[in-house]
């Protein structure tokens, strides 16, 4: 790196000193869009290791930070203007902060003197810090450059050791330039995790040993913990749930894997049956508990949560015993204290019996638009193995969210939880593939969503990835047009103009072709896999239930 370029000499900037410790924190990647508020921050990135991606617009930034962060458990890093690149940002904040995904988003801002003046200065917010503290973990104005080390000490602790969510700094126009004078550009290391106390450990095994019904419910706060949870539930024999950002932590077919289906009749049957329930971080929310809305899921029996958050542990079911920990470190201790202690009760008609009636059941109630959209997930996922799904909310996402079991941790993620965007595969996707280039990526979308960030295409060919977009087509709206039909109101508002998907992909750079079967669309996903540009895979709903029916 050049004299000056954030070495911590007089001749160093703020923005300068910025890219050094982001590159010290292992910050590889970039996603903005530079302006004249934040040209400063980019004075030391072009000497730097990290890699900058140029989205074409700023939601398609935070989307592909988000993206990037869900595969890698690192933070995604968004530099974005002033004023509209903030507020074009937001949405994308507000799904990762939906989904505790680490997310670092730089902003500038008006200098010192101009805050909050309502001069009208160019992209003027009354303020920027006010309007995003709701959509982070913290949001920080740097009122002097000698803060920034400490700042940035305190958002990679909240990634590291804290329920991870975004968090917003931002830098005035004047203090980007200021010079470093001598700043410390050592990363400073992140607290431990917090540990869960041995005395609710020991009182949490003592439940579990005697239950005679145990249920082990798993959210995205476990995301790291697959093999101390596959420890534990085959110790207690218990039926294990998975939330959609959870997919992947126990094995494909693993006989005590219920699924994601904690929404469905059997599956809180199974639940509400259970004298013992262990939640593991997981918030019980309704899009992963209730998503047909009808405050159905019960726990009856005594119930044990885990989480990093110590807020969460009192929302939605509250606990008979509550344990503040990191969820790994929380199942690692409390198999060992089960394996001490010895099980106390027989739990041969539970388990992987009950989990066979469950699964069962649930497959006997699947439509049959829900069996032949599964088909075309397990097309994908036996066509490449090891892929990562980026889900948008789409008609095949929906499905396969109850009916697809992923193979691994971080393969399966959408926005059809938490916040529940449109428009977020695309980019999710670009940031994925990024983040795993030696793996397969399929951003799945529909085309309502894909039209949300559709330019994102040419940033997917302009950074040189071979992303696969398998596009879903039922023309409009597909599934706010079912709510409504089945709710006797007519549809309006649904049916929207389509483009043609395939010209506009090749405008774009890509490659694109239309599919209506198993076959083609294996033969066209391996093709695609070996490419260089992006391909966009097109398929029309209403050809794919014709040639593959339930």
């Amino acid at each position: 790196m050049a004299h000056g370029a954030g070495d911590g000499t007089p001749h160093a900037t703020c923005g300068e000193a910025l890219v050094t410790l982001l590159e010290g924190y292992g910050v590889d990647h970039v996603f903005g869009i530079p302006g004249v508020h934040t040209v400063e921050l980019y004075r030391g990135l072009a000497a730097s290791r990290i890699r900058h991606v140029t989205p074409r617009h700023e939601q398609g930034a935070g989307f592909m930070a988000d993206g990037y962060a869900r595969v890698t458990g690192k933070p995604g890093v968004c530099f974005v203007i002033t004023g509209p690149g903030l507020t074009n940002i937001a949405t994308a904040m507000a799904q990762a902060y939906a989904d505790s995904i680490p997310m670092l988003v730089i902003s500038s801002v008006n200098a010192r003197r101009q805050l909050g003046s309502g001069d009208g200065r160019l992209h003027e917010l009354p303020s920027q810090q006010a309007v995003f503290a709701g959509l982070s973990a913290f949001s920080h104005t740097l009122l002097s450059a000698d803060e920034l080390p400490q700042v940035l000490a305190r958002a990679f602790a909240v990634f590291g050791s804290a329920r991870p969510r975004p968090v917003h700094i931002e830098i005035p126009l004047d203090v980007i330039v200021e010079p470093a004078h001598g700043m410390s550009l050592v990363p400073v290391a992140a607290p431990a995790r917090p540990s869960a106390h041995p005395q609710a450990i020991a009182e949490a095994a003592d439940w579990l040993a005697e239950a005679e019904r145990p249920v082990i419910l798993v959210g995205g706060g476990a995301v790291d913990a697959a093999t101390e949870l596959l420890e534990l539930a085959e110790y207690l024999q218990a039926p294990v749930t998975l939330t959609i950002n959870a997919k992947g932590l126990l094995p494909c077919g693993h006989p005590l894997l219920v699924g994601s289906t904690q929404s469905l009749p059997p599956t809180r049957a199974l639940v509400a049956d259970a004298d013992v329930v262990l939640a593991v971080g997981t918030e019980l929310g309704e899009t992963d508990y209730d998503t047909v809305f009808d405050g159905g899921f019960a726990i009856k029996g005594k119930l044990i949560r885990i989480d990093i958050d110590a807020q969460q542990l009192m929302r939605n079911f509250q606990p008979d015993l509550s344990i503040v920990a990191d969820a790994k470190q929380a199942m690692g201790s409390l198999a060992l204290r089960l394996h001490e202690r010895g099980s106390s009760k027989s739990r041969s008609t539970w388990g992987a019996a009950r989990v066979a009636q469950v699964r069962g059941a649930l497959d006997a109630g699947y439509d049959a638009p829900t069996r032949s959209q599964r088909r075309l997930v397990e097309q994908i996922a036996a066509a490449l193995p090891g892929v990562i799904i980026a889900g948008d909310s789409t008609s095949p996402v929906y499905a396969a969210n109850l009916v697809h079991d992923a193979p691994a941790p971080r393969s399966w993620f959408n926005s059809s939880t938490g916040y529940g965007t449109l428009g977020y595969g695309l980019p999710a996707g670009i940031g994925a593939k990024l983040a795993a280039p030696g793996r397969p990526v399929v951003c799945l979308v529909g085309d309502g969503g894909l039209q949300f960030t559709l330019p994102e295409l040419a940033s997917a060919v302009e950074v040189q990835i071979p992303l696969i977009v398998v596009l879903w087509n039922n023309f409009g709206y597909g599934e706010i047009r079912k709510y409504m039909a089945a709710r006797d109101i007519t549809p309006v508002g649904v049916d929207i103009r389509t483009p043609d998907f395939i010209a506009l992909a090749r405008g774009f750079g890509c490659d694109a072709i239309r599919v209506s079967s198993p076959e083609a669309l294996a033969g066209e996903l391996q093709r695609a896999a070996r490419g260089t540009v992006p391909t966009v895979i097109e398929i029309l709903e209403s050809d794919w239930f014709e040639r593959v029916p339930a």
